[in-house]
């Protein structure tokens, strides 16, 4: 399934950018530190609710961040594959058993992840 595309009023199109002396700069980057966030994050958070104060973010363990790494990985290489069987499946080259047992795999697959990542937090 494609990802939906955000509307155009959605989309970061469009760069801000402001100058710091080195001590302001050394504080802004602690600041961004502190809170979890990207610099652009943090400084759309400051600029468009006028909060001038950044609650953190919870911390990701080491354990997650690896898992979300092979999630993210084998998502993409799902996807592959389920682009080229569909592809195949659309040109006559593969058959409707092969193709729904491909589908039936990839729902295993999915589940099997998402257990291992609730386990997980």
């Amino acid at each position: 399934m494609a990802r939906a595309k955000a509307s155009a009023d959605q989309q970061l199109s469009k760069r801000v950018g402001f100058r710091l002396s080195e001590t302001e700069y050394d504080t802004y980057l602690s600041k961004v530190g502190a809170s979890g966030m990207t610099p652009s994050e943090f400084f759309r958070q400051c600029v468009l609710t006028n909060r001038t104060q950044i609650v953190e973010r919870p911390r990701v363990s080491v354990e997650r961040k690896r898992i979300m790494y092979v999630i993210n990985k084998t998502g993409n290489n799902i996807n592959q594959l389920a682009h080229v069987a569909n592809s195949a499946r659309v040109s006559g080259r593969l058959s409707e058993s092969t193709f729904v047992a491909l589908v039936d795999e990839l729902e295993m697959i999915t589940q099997l992840l998402k257990a291992h990542l609730h386990r997980v937090d």
